[in-house]
């Protein structure tokens, strides 16, 4: 691997932790502006986290070490998903371990170190909101890996980079699978991010949340870096998304003219896609925590559906 291919990837990275947090106050611009609300500054996630690494974290005298160790956890493997995924290019050191799977298995291990440092400090709250996230987490990972398992059929490969370098030169006519899977890929996307209508990032009403009744024990620095994976989580997301249903205007080629082109165009994609989460929480109504499994059921039928069209196209 030569110098260039490094520097993309130390671009890449880059360029998902300074975009996530603007990602996420996109995504709540636009659900304001959608539902007649004042709407805040797309900038406000940079200050909450700012302010939050200013702060003296409060601890429980009876946390473990796990406790501690989990934020860390979970912002790094959020970091390394983020370095698996292809953004603006598909040339990367990377690419190689770059395999969707183990993305797979990446967003587990955050989720078991979240869950088990809910549980630590023994209270209600941190329990419930734990049994509920890997409630969502076993219903949404067959679904996930359903819709993987497509894009591999059609690559013949499970490495992300591969697959969108080869989808890149493609239409998307070419595969009406892709189409039953991103709406699958779409619901799983919701469900993993804690959006509604699986659940409501905004609310903190205690019989309802999920993925804020995790964080209640956090504060400062601690509190900072789950909040920030929380916002490379719903980048990483996107990004998967975009690799795999929409991946024109990747730099599937070196050089420098390359890059310039897909810069702008995953912008675009970002903005559009924020608006169309936006746009579904908007329409949407929030579920009873015992029907998201029933939309988690739908979104792996959608993804069988996917594998079967496939199967008898190609058959």
């Amino acid at each position: 691997m030569s110098w260039s291919h490094w520097l993309l990837q130390v671009l890449q990275v880059a360029l998902a932790l300074a975009t996530a947090p603007l990602l996420v106050g996109w995504v709540n611009q636009c659900r304001a502006w959608l539902q007649n609300r004042s709407a805040p500054s797309a900038l406000q996630p940079y200050r909450v986290i700012r302010k939050l690494f200013h702060k003296d974290a409060v601890i429980a005298a009876n946390a473990s070490p796990l406790f501690r160790l989990a934020p860390y956890v979970v912002f790094g493997t959020m970091v390394a998903a983020a370095a698996m995924v292809p953004t603006v290019g598909t040339g990367m050191p990377f690419t190689t371990a770059a395999d969707a799977i183990a993305l797979v298995g990446l967003f587990a291990t955050a989720r078991m170190f979240i869950s088990l440092a809910a549980m630590d400090i023994g209270t209600a709250f941190g329990t419930l909101g734990a049994r509920r996230e890997m409630m969502i987490g076993f219903l949404a990972e067959p679904a996930l890996l359903m819709v993987i398992f497509v894009a591999s059929l059609i690559s013949a490969t499970t490495a992300l980079p591969a697959i969108a370098a080869q989808l890149v030169t493609q239409s998307a006519g070419l595969y009406p699978s892709l189409w039953f899977t991103a709406v699958a890929f779409t619901m799983v996307l919701l469900a993993e991010n804690a959006r509604i209508p699986v659940d409501n990032p905004a609310t903190h009403l205690e019989l309802t949340m999920i993925h804020e009744a995790l964080l209640l024990e956090y504060s400062a620095r601690h509190l900072a870096l789950m909040e920030w994976a929380a916002a490379l989580k719903l980048f990483n997301y996107v990004t998967i998304g975009i690799a795999l249903f929409v991946p024109w205007g990747i730099a599937a080629e070196e050089g420098a003219f390359a890059l310039l082109v897909s810069v702008p165009a995953f912008a675009a994609k970002l903005l559009l896609a924020g608006a169309g989460i936006a746009f579904i929480e908007t329409v949407s109504a929030k579920l009873r925590v015992f029907r998201a499994p029933e939309f988690l059921a739908t979104a792996f039928l959608f993804a069988v559906l996917g594998l079967l069209v496939h199967l008898l196209l190609t058959g």
